[in-house]
């Protein structure tokens, strides 16, 4: 099956789904939040829409997705009351993701938000209307001049292929024994996977310039790192316990040596470039912040043992990868690697000081 098939955050309400697993995303909102404000009240309060008009790219399905709608809405409502408007803007949401995603379960979920939206602001906020737009957001999703407002969290590291030079002419794998790119990895890989990065990247600044209005904003939250070639990736982790169940026959080593994640973790300076030289916005903002890997479970509802913790680590990134590790290696040997990945992710963390490295990235549509 092609990427856009496989790759999807594993959907339902289930203990292993997105939905219940979605924490770390969850903190990594509440960090950008100000930015949030900053960027759609500069946006209202230049174009001043009537319907202000959002899309969430790579929305996935579960509490987050509708968190975000909530707090813009909220922005609004709150910047209506400042102004003291007799007639406050109605919202329309996009959401966006790949066909695979969970739409139904995400669309479930509307009714109750809607009539919650009713009861708590009432005629004092616009309705908001919600449509779902399966689809790849690096090709065109929207008319031109469509939207107002762009949002991505957690889903632009992802590429839309598989670097095709990663293997050779004559079928050698070249980052054998690695899913993705980590310290053995040759330099190759690292210039192949940027290429790829920059070839995305643009595409999608393109893309969202044709769809935004002038003046139109778009905030995107990604990984990213501060070498490329040394990002000290969580998915190290997983490919170090493949490797385990490689040398006990557990899998077979060409299964390993042709995996390699479509994801990139980009350093400031090279989205920057791409920005710059793609032309179609004004930089506003890129800042980067660092959390550790099991931040989110130390931080939300109190804390937790060790134990508990590494659980939800490895249950956060099964709920990420499943679908696409399964189409590979087989359903069959997933709970045996993520039981591995639960023993040993912490203590890899704290041995080699690991962080999530996220980029913030503030931008206006050039007129």
């Amino acid at each position: 099956m092609g990427l856009e098939q496989v790759l999807h955050m594993k959907g339902g309400d289930e203990k292993l789904s997105y939905a219940n697993n979605s924490r770390h995303t969850r903190t990594i909102l509440s960090m950008v939040k100000p930015m949030v404000e900053e960027s759609i009240l500069e946006l209202y309060n230049t174009l001043s829409p009537e319907c202000l008009i959002i899309a969430d790219l790579g929305c996935c399905a579960g509490p987050n997705t509708l968190l975000f709608v909530s707090h813009v809405i909220d922005i609004i409502h709150g910047e209506s009351q400042r102004l003291n408007l007799s007639s406050p803007p109605s919202f329309q949401a996009f959401l966006n993701d790949l066909p695979g995603n969970d739409f139904n379960t995400l669309f479930k979920a509307l009714p109750a938000f809607n009539e919650n939206l009713k009861k708590v602001k009432g005629s004092q906020i616009g309705p908001c209307f919600f449509a779902g737009v399966p689809g790849s957001f690096y090709e065109r999703l929207f008319p031109n001049n469509s939207l107002h407002f762009v949002y991505s969290t957690y889903s632009i590291h992802w590429l839309s292929e598989v670097p095709k030079g990663l293997v050779t002419e004559t079928g050698q794998a070249l980052n054998q024994g690695n899913i993705c790119i980590a310290k053995t990895s040759p330099l190759t890989v690292v210039e192949v996977y940027y290429e790829q990065f920059k070839k995305d990247f643009t595409v999608f600044l393109k893309s969202r310039a044709d769809e935004l209005v002038t003046g139109g904003h778009m905030l995107l939250t990604f990984e990213g790192s501060i070498k490329s070639d040394d990002p000290l990736s969580i998915w190290e982790v997983v490919g170090l316990k493949l490797n385990d169940m490689v040398s006990e026959g557990l899998i077979e080593k060409e299964k390993l040596d042709t995996f390699n994640l479509p994801n990139y973790a980009a350093t400031r300076e090279e989205v920057k470039n791409v920005i710059e030289a793609e032309g179609s916005f004004k930089l506003q903002k890129l800042e980067a912040f660092n959390i550790g890997w099991d931040s989110f479970a130390k931080n939300y509802d109190g804390s937790f043992e060790k134990q508990e913790r590494a659980a939800m680590v490895a249950n956060s990134i099964r709920s990420v990868s499943e679908s696409l590790l399964a189409s590979h290696f087989g359903e069959q040997v997933m709970d045996d690697l993520f039981c591995r990945f639960k023993e040993d992710v912490l203590d890899h963390m704290e041995a080699h000081k690991c962080q999530y490295i996220n980029l913030v990235v503030s931008l206006i549509k050039n007129g």
